[in-house]
């Protein structure tokens, strides 16, 4: 890590590090610290920018915007959040949503569902019927709603008591679906889980919650955050996993960089809400829309998603070669260009993890977690065969470098 790109006790709260590598600018994937060292991004802003850095077009829609208009509150709207919320309605299966809900983040996008879920609840059956059930190993955001859903006791601890009615079953099993009855308002779930550790729900599991929550009237949210929006090769990574939910979340990659959300609801729900049930200052303004819009019809372009497809297998195929040159490196996971790499290693060496994470930065690639014993993929949909080779390279190095500590 070069010294002068180092900031040590940054003015930030503590709940952040005491020291940050300061980035200066990007293009595509590649990306350079203010002193000048060329880094491969394969975090992308922690899977945000599906279109990599430097992108004239966005910047170009984005400065045109705002010499027309920056912001115009919930209180009216403008075209570019007209059109965009038209394109999203349309995503899915035919007539699967009827609205939108901009915000500007994952979390509010939950926040959001959430809400739309006990209203629908509250209306249809009446007063008590409010619980939610999310699963192990689900990040779905950190304010106190969605956090009350993400149950890591170091994320949830600080702040208890959290909102009541939340319940976590184990990712993947069918009997703990038994549980649901007509007093739950929702399931929450990651179709493909991200910080949690890439799986990914299985056939009889999404067939087990679809039938349940029919029975019972329960709604599926489908947070599809982090795996959304073209990641795997389709729009939705529930679209590949036998899975279809009445509300859906997106936000990372919408709007390329700029802060977007989107909670999109059928019409069963939309027709039980009321003015003033839920509203934002910012989500939706003009210039993240504008954007936005350009991103979109990017990201669905057949060419696009197949491209998106290709990758993804080279990229598997090359993680693969490195599990069979080392032991520790038990399984590749995750989806389409959202990938993850188990490293086994003794849970006493917890700094290990990091070490890895932190020799790779030194190496220039930039790389996520995700569990304790995960390395992360998410580098632009962008991403070239070559840069692919070039960051598994990088890895096989410092992976024979730590060859020793993981007891090889």
């Amino acid at each position: 890590m070069s010294v002068d790109s180092v900031v040590h006790k940054p003015p930030f709260p503590k709940n952040y590090a005491d020291e940050f590598l300061v980035l200066d600018h990007g293009k595509g994937t590649e990306i350079w610290d203010t002193a000048g060292k060329r880094y491969l991004d394969f975090t992308g802003g922690i899977a945000v920018n599906s279109l990599g850095h430097g992108r004239k077009d966005l910047a170009q829609i984005a400065r045109k915007q705002m010499e027309k208009l920056t912001h115009v509150s919930n209180l009216y709207t403008t075209e570019p959040a007209l059109e965009l919320a038209a394109k999203l309605v349309k995503t899915g299966n035919p007539g699967q949503f009827a609205a939108v809900h901009f915000g500007n983040s994952g979390t509010e996008a939950n926040e959001a569902a959430l809400k739309y879920a006990r209203v629908y609840a509250l209306r249809t059956k009446g007063e008590g019927h409010h619980k939610f059930l999310s699963f192990t190993g689900a990040f779905h955001g950190r304010t106190l709603g969605s956090l009350s859903l993400t149950f890591t006791e170091k994320y949830q601890k600080p702040y208890a008591p959290l909102i009541p009615g939340c319940e976590v079953a184990p990712y993947n099993d069918v009997k703990a679906l038994a549980r649901l009855d007509r007093t739950y308002a929702a399931v929450l779930i990651e179709p493909l889980q991200g910080e949690g550790g890439l799986d990914k729900i299985s056939p009889a599991f999404a067939k087990a919650l679809q039938d349940t929550c029919a029975k019972h009237d329960i709604l599926i949210i489908a947070d599809e955050i982090q795996g959304g929006y073209g990641r795997t090769g389709t729009f939705f990574a529930w679209q590949q996993l036998g899975l279809t939910p009445d509300i859906v979340t997106l936000a990372k990659p919408m709007a390329g960089g700029l802060p977007l959300s989107a909670t999109l609801i059928p019409a069963k729900v939309n027709n039980q809400v009321h003015v003033g049930d839920h509203g934002t200052t910012f989500g939706g303004g003009p210039v993240t829309t504008a954007v936005a819009n350009r991103v979109y019809d990017i990201i669905t372009d057949p060419k696009f998603l197949d491209t998106v497809i290709k990758r993804g297998k080279s990229f598997d195929r090359l993680l693969k070669g490195l599990k069979k040159d080392f032991p520790f490196a038990d399984q590749v996971k995750g989806m389409g260009l959202l990938k993850g790499l188990r490293l086994k290693h003794d849970p006493a060496q917890k700094a290990l993890m990091g070490e890895v994470i932190s020799a790779c930065l030194d190496k220039g690639l930039l790389v996520l977690r995700a569990g304790s014993d995960i390395l992360r993929f998410a580098p632009p949909l962008t991403v070239s065969k070559k840069e692919l080779e070039e960051a598994v390279a990088i890895l096989r190095t410092v992976l024979e470098e730590k060859a020793k500590a993981f007891g090889v």
